[in-house]
Parts: C-alpha cells; structure tokens; sequence
C-alpha cells in the first residue's frame, strides 16, 4: 500500500522551515505523497455549505490563509527526491487554465515529474464571486479547461475553442515530464464527479472517506468505468484499493 499525506498548508504554521522538514520528513519515513490544499480566499461569513463537516463549516479559521499549491509544490520539489507531489485539489473551474497548465508543467518539470495533479469544481460559491468566475456550470467549465491544458501539454502548437474558452494557436513549454501529461485525479463524491473520474481521469481523489465509504465510492465508479469502456486496468487497481483500504483497517 502507498501512503500519502494530506498538507493543508494554512498560517501560521505554514513557514519555509516547516516545508522543508515536512519534505524531508515525508521521504525518511517512505511515505508515498504529499496533496496540497487550495482556497485562494476564506470569508468569515458565507452561505455556501461545506461538504465534509456535519455543520456545513470549513474547519479552517477565515484568517489562516493556505499557501497556493503550486508554489509550495514548487518549493516541495526543490527540498524532496522522491516524494509525489499533488494538489489536493486544485480548483480548476475558477482558474485560468492557460496559466493553470503552465504551473503545473513547471512543477513537474522542476520535480522530474512527480506531479499529481488532483482537480475539483470547488463548493464555495462565494471564492468564485471574489474571482470573478460564475459559480454555475462549473463542472462543465472543468471538462473544458482540462481540454485546454491536455491541448498546452501534449500539443505542439496548441489550440482549442468551445463554449466556455477560446485558446489561439500557440505554443507552451517546458512540456510536462510524464507523458502524456501528469495523472488527472478528480475529487468529489457526487455522480457527476465519479463520471468525471471515469470519463476524463487516472485517479479518484476521494476526501475523508472511512474504509467503508471508500469502498462504497470505489464501486459506484466501478460501474461508470464499466460504462465509459474499456477500463479495466484501473477497474483492477481501485478494487485493490479497496481491499487493501478494508484490511489495513481490521
């Protein structure tokens, strides 16, 4: 079983000198990864309802701030070896993907690809008001600009247009490391988000899910892979996943 860590990077104790030991840290104890959180913005009040907590409320005080993933990756990758580095998530539909893309081919460039490149459509409606992005058809902006930065890592001269982003043909480098592009793990337990697992992915980023509802998600992807097609090498991998998550329970 590889194991990874979750960071949420947030002040004040989110220093230069923690970054460093926890890199350091990580590897000599042979954990897998490190996934970094986002949220750009916090606000002490907000309608919008959390998903992980029973009161609806982000366990994280408004004034705590996180860190921006990719810069901390960045810095993570220059104090580490071996160790993955992934955002855990990346809030990709309030993004720009031009940038996004050039960010996080940097980061696995820089890292020798060890990028992980987790994605989510986000909950917090009012970080989008404060980007200026629309908060609806999120999800459909997500699949979008995952297009855009697919075209940004493995094209040449990119370009790409629908409805919600027009690319110019251009060019974009350093390219990522990994080919064709770093691994796409999308986060959320909704159907929407499994069918973006299964249409568009390499990994689910499932988030404080006990064994159990682990196992609950993992099969309900099951059948959405089995009905996007042909994908039963990460049939086989999820299902072990899920039997090594029940066993290191017991």
């Amino acid at each position: 079983m590889r194991i990874g860590l979750f960071a949420p990077l947030a002040g004040p104790f989110a220093t230069a000198e923690y970054l460093t030991t926890l890199g350091a840290a990580a590897e000599q104890r042979g954990f897998h990864s490190v996934w970094l959180a986002e949220h750009v913005v916090l606000f002490d009040d907000y309608r919008s309802t959390y998903p992980y907590a029973a009161n609806g409320r982000i366990p994280a005080p408004p004034e705590s701030g996180m860190l921006e993933p990719f810069t901390a990756l960045a810095f993570l990758a220059a104090v580490t070896r071996t160790l993955r580095l992934g955002t855990g998530i990346c809030l990709l539909p309030q993004r720009n993907p031009v940038y996004t893309a050039k960010e996080a081919a940097n980061v696995d460039f820089l890292s020798g690809g060890r990028l992980d490149l987790g994605v989510g459509v986000g909950w917090l409606a009012e970080e989008f008001r404060a980007v200026n992005v629309p908060f609806e058809n999120r999800g459909a902006r997500c699949r979008s600009y995952v297009e855009v930065m697919r075209a940004l890592w493995c094209d040449a001269v990119s370009e790409y247009k629908d409805e919600f982003y027009e690319l110019p043909a251009c060019r974009m480098y350093p390219k990522p490391v990994q080919r064709p592009h770093p691994p796409l793990h999308f986060g959320g337990e909704s159907d929407a988000a499994l069918r973006r697992v299964a249409d568009l992915g390499q990994g689910w980023y499932g988030f404080n899910r006990d064994p159990r509802e682990a196992r609950e998600g993992i099969q309900r992807l099951e059948i959405l892979l089995a009905i996007a097609g042909d994908r039963d090498g990460l049939l086989r991998s999820l299902d072990q996943h899920a039997q090594r998550v029940e066993e290191a329970a017991r």
